[in-house]
């Protein structure tokens, strides 16, 4: 039986500026700028104010896909190793936002877990959130943030800084040559 919540059924969004968002994170970090740069924010306010609703609502379809191919990929990495992903991704990942009050509220957590859970197992995180209602605007840091530690979680065990991003452009090119 399928489940409505299956990737098939959901819309792929806006993968490249999602990972464009992810991947800008992740370099200012790994420059040591752990702060808010405010010239990169306002060019991120611009893009995404640029999107309208139809832009905006890609964007988090993107990064939900975004979430779900890093947990996939996360998923066959673990199993390789005898190891579930949600036991060895969750509580990590939980434990992360719960040092970025500023950025993550703590009642998003428990849904950014679902969502992880939900990718994870192979449902579609974006049809799983929509069970819920729309997304909030205190959703999005937590969703950025997200697929944000997903990537790094990657690039850490896989110990490549850009290893996230290769892996998301690789399937995207894939996808174009079809």
């Amino acid at each position: 039986m399928s489940s409505p919540c299956d990737p098939r059924h959901a819309p792929a969004g806006d993968v490249s500026a999602a990972l464009m968002m992810i991947d800008s994170r992740l370099k200012a970090v790994y420059d040591g700028k752990t702060g808010t740069d405010a010239e990169q924010q306002q060019l991120i306010d611009q893009y995404t104010a640029s999107l309208g609703p139809g832009g905006a609502d890609d964007l988090l379809d993107g990064a939900c896909t975004l979430i779900y191919m890093y947990m996939t990929w996360l998923r066959m990495a673990y199993e390789d190793h005898d190891r579930d992903v949600i036991e060895s991704v969750v509580p990590h990942l939980v434990a992360s936002m719960r040092m970025m009050p500023k950025s993550v509220r703590p009642e998003a957590i428990p849904t950014m877990a679902g969502l992880v859970v939900a990718a994870g197992t192979g449902l579609s995180p974006s049809l799983w959130r929509r069970q819920y209602g729309d997304w909030t605007k205190d959703e999005m840091n937590p969703l950025e943030a997200t697929a944000f530690l997903l990537a790094e979680h990657i690039n850490r065990i896989t110990d490549d800084r850009d290893f996230a991003t290769r892996l998301i452009s690789k399937a995207l090119n894939r996808a174009d040559q079809v």
